[in-house]
């Protein structure tokens, strides 16, 4: 089968999918163009996409007799796929869930510290040769340890923030989710979305997709308080970034710390101009390991498409 791989991939993976199957290499970290969307499903059998390659309805609609019968996405969450379209097509979806969990909640708590610490306008201040010396009141930032933490969405990902947070940190966990968690795996009770966002640390952790885009807009940023910080290490258009603005510059929240944007890689000039948000370059998963074991798991599930067998992680 000729398989087109859409981005740089580590080289534990490149060998794995050479070992099975004609593998086109794409060499470049931009997203799919329009064309190069609707060629890999008329040249290749198979593809392994990943964030940002939008294999869309009109997509799908262009190719109506596509060639390729797989889209193995690398990455836990795929809403730049539409999963019906593409089923429509005749193309299976899959993704990778598990291997991204304890990163990406690494990258909340480093967010939280970051942004309530005050860490990247401490460093930015110490290069640009500002620093006086040791003071009292220098740089007070927000205290962490005790506090509340909101976490929206319980899932893998929210249930290891949980428990960074519980057992690291000492904090009272709340969390709001669509559906009953009976187990949180930690001391935690459900509440509403209103009653999450009141929490000293609020951090989104929900898939994207339809079901959750502006899931947090002006509504929601209304019931934090003044003093919260916002975290989001999910999709960035769970956000309605333009209310994230407002709420930032009128002072209605503390801070923000983002690891994802609304329209990435564009991020909005107000948010890097505001000393009180930390802004990562999607860094969530951004370790050899991770990447290498997401990478083999997308293998995985382009090998059992190859021998006909069950997809391991079909969505």
């Amino acid at each position: 089968m000729k398989l087109l791989i859409t981005r740089p991939m580590p080289d534990k993976v490149l060998a794995a999918a050479k070992a099975r199957f004609d593998v086109t290499l794409r060499n470049d970290h931009a997203v799919l163009s329009a064309e190069e969307l609707r060629a890999a499903l008329r040249d290749y059998d198979v593809v392994m996409p990943t964030l940002g390659d939008r294999f869309q309805a009109d997509v799908f609609a262009d190719v109506p007799s596509p060639r390729a019968t797989l889209l193995a996405n690398f990455g836990v969450g795929y809403n730049h796929i539409d999963v019906a379209a593409a089923q429509a097509a005749g193309i299976a979806v899959t993704n990778t869930p598990g291997a991204v969990t304890d990163a990406t909640a690494d990258i909340a708590l480093s967010l939280i510290l970051m942004t309530a610490r005050r860490l990247g306008e401490g460093e930015r201040m110490l290069r640009a040769g500002q620093w006086g010396g040791w003071g009292p009141t220098q740089m007070l930032g927000a205290h962490v340890t005790g506090k509340t933490v909101g976490i929206i969405g319980m899932g893998r990902i929210g249930k290891a923030i949980a428990r960074r947070c519980h057992f690291g940190f000492g904090m009272e966990v709340l969390f709001h989710n669509r559906s009953a968690v009976a187990d949180a795996g930690v001391p935690a009770r459900q509440v509403p979305l209103e009653q999450a966002m009141a929490a000293d640390f609020v951090v989104v952790a929900v898939p994207g997709g339809p079901a959750t885009h502006h899931l947090i807009g002006a509504q929601a940023f209304g019931a934090m308080k003044p003093t919260g910080f916002f975290i989001n290490i999910a999709r960035g258009d769970v956000v309605d970034e333009a209310a994230l603005v407002v709420a930032l510059t009128e002072g209605r929240i503390a801070g923000a710390g983002l690891d994802v944007y609304e329209f990435e890689p564009k991020v909005p000039a107000a948010l890097m101009a505001l000393e009180n948000v930390t802004l990562l370059p999607h860094l969530g998963t951004a370790c050899l390991e991770v990447r290498e074991n997401m990478g083999l798991m997308a293998v995985d599930n382009l090998i059992a498409h190859l021998d006909g067998r069950a997809l391991p992680n079909r969505v």
